[in-house]
């Protein structure tokens, strides 16, 4: 069934895409690879990994490895206006992004995968540890974790139109990170030892608060006060940009005992900072809801939900609020819920859908 249909990798130049396209041609898809290019200024001309010049030629060299034909698309006006604006403006407001999701959602499996199927793909394939599964009772496609939970990405993918996921591949998803390398060496790839990376992609080592005031300058970071739980101002900070919900370390004020900041406000440039019981909500409200799985529900339901990457699932109840707004209670109360983060839904192995957290409850 495989055999002619026409399959685009989006392939990095790191191990799982390049295994993923070899796996698909020896499954007899008709096999190309396309890489996505970005340029993305940094300071000091320093590149982050996904958009050296390195990484472009591993990718080039793994589809001529590969006998497949290979493609180029430059993304840099789309990566900076749809996810490297959208970035620092969180971060300006007081909120933690997850950029990867915002890229999945708009450019891998937006721009990405019109331009494959403007090419005549069948299937868009990439490298992402996630399984798509067609459900025959429901009559719908079902978007799952990965075999290997601890390389689970089904998180990320929670923004992807329901629309398209029967067109999608996600050949890694049945495997784990070791047997991903043992078929790389199998295939005589030689990135089969390739580190990878763990950042946020297109910010190289100087980190997200330099990459920002490069961008955009100094005055960004505008200093303001940090006010206790008790409403006393009892320091200066440095701008809300450098602080994050849950953060202990690098605050710059000693107390007499431990504090962790729990809001920050910006529209009065405030961050809040109190003992470890402050960062402790019920719930949570969320906005950009996103339902892959299933149709939005009518009723209150029970989920299992992951308010950040790397949390553990808790029991949560949702409720639809309408205009694609919804509610999560916890079933106990959780830490840190962060504003600009994603909570995702589960039942099970499927991946429900998610939402951008707005406020802790």
């Amino acid at each position: 069934m495989n055999k002619g249909k026409k399959v685009f990798v989006a392939m990095s130049g790191g191990v799982d895409s390049s295994v993923t396209a070899a796996l698909l041609k020896e499954r007899e898809y008709d096999v190309t690879g396309i890489t996505m290019r970005f340029h993305v200024a940094h300071p000091g001309d320093k590149k982050a990994p996904c958009c050296s010049d390195a990484e472009l030629r591993d990718a080039r060299r793994m589809s001529k490895t590969l006998g497949i034909p290979h493609h180029i698309v430059d993304y840099s006006l789309e990566i900076n206006d749809h996810v490297i604006d959208h970035f620092m403006g969180e971060y300006l407001n007081g909120r933690t992004p997850n950029p990867c999701v915002r890229c999945n959602q708009l450019i891998k499996f937006g721009k990405l995968f019109e331009k494959s199927q403007s090419l005549g793909a069948d299937f868009l394939a990439t490298g992402h540890y996630a399984k798509v599964c067609y459900n025959a009772e429901a009559g719908r496609f079902e978007l799952k974790k990965a075999r290997d939970l601890k390389k689970d990405q089904s998180y990320f993918l929670y923004q992807i139109n329901r629309e398209i996921l029967g067109k999608i591949l996600f050949p890694l998803g049945e495997l784990t990170k070791a047997e991903v390398r043992g078929l790389a060496r199998r295939y005589k790839l030689d990135v089969a030892e390739k580190r990878e990376s763990q950042d946020i992609c297109f910010v190289s080592d100087q980190g997200y608060k330099d990459f920002i005031r490069a961008r955009m300058g100094e005055h960004v970071f505008e200093p303001g006060d940090f006010v206790d739980n008790n409403g006393k101002v009892v320091g200066q900070h440095k701008g809300i940009l450098n602080y994050t919900i849950g953060q202990r370390d690098q605050l710059g004020i000693a107390l007499g005992a431990p504090v962790y900041v729990y809001r920050i406000d910006k529209q009065t440039n405030t961050v809040y900072v109190g003992p470890e019981e402050c960062l402790y909500a019920q719930g949570l409200t969320a906005s950009q809801l996103n339902m892959v799985s299933m149709n939005i529900p009518a009723e209150t339901m029970e989920v299992s939900a992951r308010i950040r990457y790397n949390a553990p699932e808790v029991k949560g109840f949702l409720t639809y609020l309408g205009q694609d707004r919804i509610r999560l209670e916890f079933a106990e109360p959780q830490k840190a819920v962060t504003p600009g983060q994603s909570a995702v839904f589960y039942h099970g192995d499927v991946m429900l859908g998610g939402a951008v957290i707005e406020e802790a409850m």
